[in-house]
């Protein structure tokens, strides 16, 4: 299903000023890009897509400005036809004569006429990456995501198998949650996958035999942030007697997500393991890989080249 977002809670997310058109604000957008009308302006539609969110920056104003009255309204009226959800201003548009029009259109055609604080190039740039956020597809992973050393980490296992605790120990020593229990993930540009809470779960962790544990009033406003770029998941089992576990590293497992595939490691669960160490210890590693430093590759080439007499095992 097609997400949608209402214009009333893009108003109120953005900080954008209500300048008329207020009947419009429970209209809703359901797509990501936005629309700067300069061919519309000059009377050419074809290619205009009426779902799209319109920004007139400075240049357009004052294109308009440099028209008769006649022709300017004309111009208006021609991008309030085409009922686009929303129609949004940088700050101070230098023509208030051009606004004044605007204003007077978006009550007439019940199409909201917002403003914003921000300059044209800051606005658009804020106003897709929010659009795309929201409008993304998400999907919905039971498991655990974590900050760990910068790299995100997403700890997945069956239920029951200690991924909250797990996290607990993690948040204890510094590291911070993003989201226990459900992480939603999308994708933020292509390969770039993202993860947050839903908003009932933010800042909590469920802990069999404990309860709900707030991480803020526990550890501090640092133990927890919105989101995070996934950079590896962590997959926590049960130990498998017949099961081979990789001991070197050196097989590369992955997940995929979208179309984007994860670093996976799997880590076998045994009592008297220190899973937390463990989980900690693997994305530490993870990020050495990243910085250019495979440990399990720099330890089997000195296995091979001692093998072969090309270095002394003193």
């Amino acid at each position: 299903m097609k997400k949608t977002l209402r214009i009333r809670k893009i108003v109120k997310d953005i900080g954008l000023e209500i300048l008329a058109g207020e009947q419009g604000l429970d209209d809703t957008v359901d797509v990501e890009m936005i629309s700067r009308p300069g061919f519309e302006i000059l009377g050419h539609y074809e290619f205009a897509d009426p779902r799209r969110l319109m920004l007139i920056g400075v240049q357009e104003s004052n294109f308009l400005f440099s028209k008769d009255l006649k022709t300017r309204t004309k111009m208006i009226k021609g991008l309030f036809d085409l009922k686009p959800p929303a129609i949004i201003f940088p700050v101070n548009p230098e023509v208030e004569t051009v606004l004044d029009l605007f204003k007077q259109m978006g009550d007439e055609y019940h199409i909201p006429v917002l403003r914003s604080t921000l300059n044209t190039t800051p606005l658009n740039s804020k106003l897709y990456v929010y659009l795309h956020r929201e409008l993304s597809q998400t999907i919905g992973i039971h498991g655990v995501l974590l900050d760990i050393h910068g790299m995100g980490t997403l700890i997945i296992g069956g239920s029951g198998i200690g991924k909250s605790e797990t996290a607990l120990e993690l948040i204890k020593r510094g590291h911070i949650l993003v989201s226990d229990d459900l992480v939603e993930i999308y994708e933020s540009t292509a390969g770039n996958l993202v993860g947050s809470a839903p908003k009932i779960l933010r800042r909590f962790l469920e802990i069999r035999g404990i309860g709900i544990v707030d991480v803020i009033s526990m550890f501090g406003s640092g133990s927890y942030r919105e989101n995070k770029r996934i950079n590896m998941v962590v997959e926590l089992e049960y130990w498998q007697k017949d099961k081979e576990y990789d001991r070197l590293g050196i097989r590369a497992e992955t997940i995929r997500y979208f179309n984007t595939d994860l670093p996976k490691i799997t880590i076998p669960v045994l009592p008297g393991r220190n899973i937390a160490t463990l989980v900690e210890s693997a994305a530490m590693n993870e990020k050495l890989k990243t910085m250019g430093y495979n440990a399990a590759i720099t330890f089997t080439q000195s296995v091979s080249a001692l093998a072969k007499g090309e270095i002394d095992d003193e």
